[in-house]
């Protein structure tokens, strides 16, 4: 039997309202209660009094290649394990395994050991994998960051699918470049079988971007990085997700990836109804500075850069925490808005949302609580403590 939690005296942004000294209930993994008074009868009783404690929804991360070591295409369980144990000391509770540009066997390898991962995940203190994020191969030559070029090849349905048995249809995402030959096609197939395509590693013009939102697709890698940019007679795929409304807006807020202005322009527009906060980090996050593997290249970690040998940007050593806390610094942004960046927003878009994303009684025991500076005092994932700092709090 799982133990019961009880969070009382701490502001709470549950999904209708936002709750100052209130309680909240776990119980066998799952929100039980949120009331203005103490509940009762709980194993464990975190009282905030005194403290300007927040509980928030759990953060998902939907774009993620490593982390503390690990990498998704190290396709081990070890390696998946080893990114979930340590996710949780940021506040993400889920996330999916994000692959990238490689051999399409060793892809398969990747998404055959990341389906067979999720089916033997226990409840416990890890972050749960949610799916996959296949990013690339199906990309751009002319924006492949530090994609390998050599694997680039076109969309091609035949093989994801075999993709999608492989992992035993846990892709739930795919970043693809829509003005390729077959870009249209591919995105109205994986479209039609319920998997978001995303819009990145991309030269698409901004009348190819709007096509391919008519095809189906609905998300946008990782703003700015890797794609046409904002031109005042070719908008580009910037310009599209800035105007296009139905587009789900990914954003690395690291101030490497974008200059904090370039957020706050971005924000402008996306709002908090359009944006995911993501990582895009790589298996130097939570390690010193060094020399790294990515893709089977090496990696220059300097500072909060992770850089290949000729300056390209190779992903993120980036913790949501500090995405959370660089947006709250750097824009007008509400606790509110914050819930729907990190959390709502993505449950939403991987259609999710019945039991993760947001406080309510019925979700899953996804949690984050909060300090006045949003440093992460304690996490819950699935009704199970995996994070607490509270000693550590001042």
């Amino acid at each position: 039997m799982a133990e019961t939690i009880e969070f009382r005296n701490v502001t709470i942004v549950t999904e209708t309202e936002t709750m100052r000294s209130a309680c909240l209930q776990v119980r066998n993994g799952k929100i039980y209660a949120i009331s203005e008074y103490n509940i009762g009868g709980a194993d464990i009783v975190i009282d905030g009094q005194g403290e300007k404690w927040t509980l928030v929804p759990g953060f998902i991360d939907v774009h993620i290649h490593g982390a503390d070591g690990h990498d998704v295409m190290d396709a081990s369980h070890k390696a998946l394990a080893g990114m979930a144990s340590r996710l949780p000391e940021e506040g993400t509770t889920s996330f999916l395994a994000t692959t990238m540009t490689q051999s399409k066997d060793h892809i398969s390898r990747a998404v055959q050991t990341v389906g067979t991962y999720i089916k033997q995940q226990k409840v416990n203190s890890e972050a749960e994998v949610l799916g996959i994020h296949l990013e690339g191969p199906f990309i751009s030559q002319e924006k492949a960051g530090a994609q390998p070029l050599g694997h680039i090849c076109l969309p091609s349905i035949e093989q994801f699918d075999q993709w999608q048995e492989e992992s035993d249809h846990n892709i739930r995402l795919v970043t693809l470049a829509p003005e390729v030959s077959n870009g249209m096609e591919f995105i109205k197939h994986v479209s039609e079988t319920g998997v978001v395509a995303s819009i990145g590693h991309s030269q698409a013009t901004y009348d190819q971007v709007t096509e391919a939102v008519r095809s189906g697709a609905r998300h946008i890698t990782h703003l700015y990085n890797q794609m046409s940019g904002l031109h005042h007679r070719e908008p580009g795929v910037v310009g599209a997700a800035f105007l296009n409304k139905d587009l789900m807006v990914e954003m690395i807020v690291d101030y490497v990836h974008s200059r904090p202005e370039m957020v706050q322009l971005a924000y402008e527009h996306t709002q908090a109804d359009r944006t995911i906060l993501i990582t895009d980090a790589m298996r130097a996050k939570c390690l010193p500075e060094g020399t790294y593997e990515l893709g089977g290249q090496s990696v220059n970690v300097e500072g909060n850069e992770a850089r290949l040998a000729d300056g390209t940007l190779a992903g993120s050593i980036l913790t949501l925490q500090q995405a959370v806390s660089n947006m709250s610094q750097n824009t007008n942004i509400t606790i509110e808005e914050l819930t729907r960046i990190t959390s709502t927003n993505a449950a939403t878009q991987l259609g999710i949302e019945g039991r993760k994303g947001s406080i309510a009684a019925g979700k899953d025991a996804d949690l984050v609580l909060l300090n006045e500076e949003y440093g992460v005092v304690m996490t819950v994932c699935r009704g199970v403590i995996a994070h607490d700092r509270r000693e550590d709090t001042p």
